[in-house]
């Protein structure tokens, strides 16, 4: 049996943030990052919309980018003392997975955080409080799906936390919060979105419902992506409900190695992190190359190429090589390293920028082997097409760095 969860209400189009105003209840919390929701006044049109439906608003504010542990505990205690019947979360992916996994804590306060890294092991929510998610970037399409990835920054591990309980009630998907969105932001999300859709459309829990969102997500994302990297407003309009199709599309169809591989390696090095959106762009094209010996990802990328992208090649194998050069020359339209020996901090190229390379070749090496078994145990791998050890990480991640093809 399948399943296909979304949230119950899902509203779309420019000022669709003033929906909140009709959510029923008496108190609400509203979680967001840093200063760019309260700089653009969507902060402010929210919580007045809230204020003027009868809500008593609390703000919590300043929710970090990859955001912690510590982070999520302190908030789950501002809503234990507060008492909210809904939590209203704002901004980008960091605030929203930030605000979900308070969700947990404030409904069981004495949860335990490596009880719910195990996937789809969470308690029953909605006794305390509804969740209402209003996305402000592109890509990581959080406001419609099960997941949230919280950084443990002590042992340097990403988990992405997963279950259907964390689906958010309502989602808001309005295009005017990602107008200002800055142009790297743009690309970095939005590679993350296109991701999304090719890890889903291969996943082994792939269905015909989540096929669908994936494709014309695909179709969507490579269309506008790299207009809306322009600042374009039909551009950053079509990106906003693309990377929702995307979510709707993982959420039920999950992904695989490409988001193993860019959450054990986001916060792993001493310099800095691999930005996520980074990371699944670098990494995106070596992925396809290792799953498309699996006869079925094989198929299904080929179709992707020929059918949807309309790419060059008279052969399935002609197909693939057109489908990963697609994603490198994206990478390049967009200023996106194609590895990690040229990535430096930000997620820019080092031999662009004249910016120095992030990751040392030493540290790499000697990270790898803890790097390739944690990814072995990340949520993202078992549905993965092909099935991928430890030691076949270390090679795929081998090539990842030094950006050679992955053949084997």
């Amino acid at each position: 049996m399948g399943r296909f969860t979304n949230p119950r209400d899902l509203y779309f189009g420019e000022g669709a943030r003033h929906e909140v105003k009709n959510l029923k209840g008496k108190k609400a919390i509203i979680v967001s990052g840093g200063h760019s929701m309260r700089r653009g006044g969507f902060l402010q049109d929210v919580q007045k919309d809230l204020e003027d439906a009868g809500f008593e608003v609390k703000l919590f504010e300043g929710v970090e980018s990859d955001p912690s542990i510590e982070t999520v505990q302190k908030g789950a205690k501002a809503m234990e003392e507060f008492g909210p019947d809904w939590i209203v979360a704002i901004g980008g992916g960091s605030p929203i997975d930030a605000a979900k996994a308070m969700w947990v804590f404030y409904e069981y306060p004495d949860e335990k955080f490596e009880n719910i890294i195990q996937p789809f092991s969470f308690p029953e929510l909605r006794k305390k409080a509804h969740f209402c998610a209003i996305s402000s970037t592109s890509g990581t399409a959080t406001e419609v799906t099960a997941f949230s990835v919280i950084t443990d920054y002590q042992h340097g591990i990403k988990y992405p936390l997963a279950d259907f309980n964390i689906t958010p009630d309502v989602a808001i998907v309005d295009p005017e919060l990602t107008y200002s969105m800055p142009q790297k932001l743009c690309a970095h999300t939005g590679m993350d979105a296109l991701t999304h859709c090719l890890e889903a459309y291969v996943s082994t829990a792939a269905s015909m419902f989540t096929d669908a969102d994936a494709l014309h997500g695909i179709r969507e994302i490579t269309q506008w992506l790299p207009v809306s990297y322009t600042g374009d407003h039909e551009g950053r309009k079509h990106m906003h409900e693309a990377q929702c199709l995307a979510g709707l599309a993982f959420s039920s169809g999950l992904l695989g190695i490409v988001h193993s591989m860019a959450h054990k390696t986001g916060a792993a090095f001493e310099n800095g992190h691999i930005i996520h959106g980074a990371a699944n762009a670098m990494y995106l094209g070596k992925a396809i190359q290792w799953n498309s010996k699996d006869p079925r990802a094989h198929e299904r990328y080929a179709y992707v190429a020929k059918e949807i992208l309309h790419l060059p090649g008279t052969t399935d194998d002609q197909l693939i090589d057109s489908l990963v050069e697609k994603i490198r020359s994206m990478n390049d339209e967009l200023h996106i390293p194609q590895s990690i020996n040229n990535y430096a901090n930000g997620g820019v190229k080092a031999d662009e920028t004249g910016e120095p390379v992030m990751v040392s070749e030493k540290e790499f090496l000697e990270k790898l082997p803890t790097i390739a078994a944690n990814a072995v145990q990340d949520a993202c791998t078992p549905e993965n097409p092909r099935e991928t050890k430890a030691e076949d990480f270390e090679k795929i991640l081998k090539c990842c760095y030094y950006d050679e093809p992955v053949n084997f």
